[in-house]
């Protein structure tokens, strides 16, 4: 073979390859694309889906908050309001005693050791519900309040303004600011004309 011919023969061996390669690209291009558009479908999928999962934290995290909150709140409330039924179970007591006051005669010199034991328990007593945050509700006097008041009767007082408590017969208490037991009341009404 000449010399002519081999270099013609490398010559369309080398146009060939650097055909081939160019063909490989073309077919290449549609595939690279196809690939570029599922790895970007892939993305956006991912993204939408780190969203939703940083979302869900955020939510997770608010209601568990919510929830300490809660918990934290419903443990004061137990720890300020546990003694409210034992409270109201002793009042009956104080309210004995009040009225035992109330029946001696304070001028009997024999009665009045009985007498000042009697105000020394009550004083005991009413101290023991001080120290525990509870408070008598006493209105006579005062507008009639229905969260606080239990309205027995009601008497025409021309001489009190209506809604008024005017007598009250059995005294209220509260602990920590909750009603223990409503004062029951007599209420003065409007004079009908």
């Amino acid at each position: 073979m000449s010399t002519e011919e081999n270099n013609n023969q490398r010559n369309q061996g080398q146009n060939n390859e650097s055909e081939l390669p160019q063909s490989d690209a073309l077919e290449a291009a549609p595939i690279a694309e196809g690939v570029e558009s599922d790895v970007m479908q892939e993305l956006v999928k991912l993204q939408e889906e780190l969203v939703a999962a940083k979302d869900q934290s955020l939510r997770t995290q608010a209601e568990m908050q919510n929830l300490r909150r809660r918990s934290e709140r419903d443990v004061e409330n137990a720890h300020k309001y546990a003694l409210e039924k034992f409270i109201g179970e002793l009042l009956p007591v104080v309210d004995n005693l009040e009225r035992a006051l109330q029946a001696v005669d304070q001028n009997n010199e024999e009665l009045k050791a009985f007498t000042e034991g009697v105000e020394l328990t009550l004083k005991s007593f009413q101290d023991v519900l001080v120290r525990y945050k509870v408070e008598a509700v006493e209105p006579k006097g005062q507008p009639f309040d229905p969260e606080l008041h239990q309205a027995m009767s009601m008497l025409e007082m021309p001489e009190e303004a209506p809604n008024t408590v005017i007598d009250v017969f059995q005294k209220g208490y509260t602990l920590n600011g909750r009603l223990v037991r409503p004062a029951m009341v007599v209420v003065a009404k409007a004079v009908s004309s």
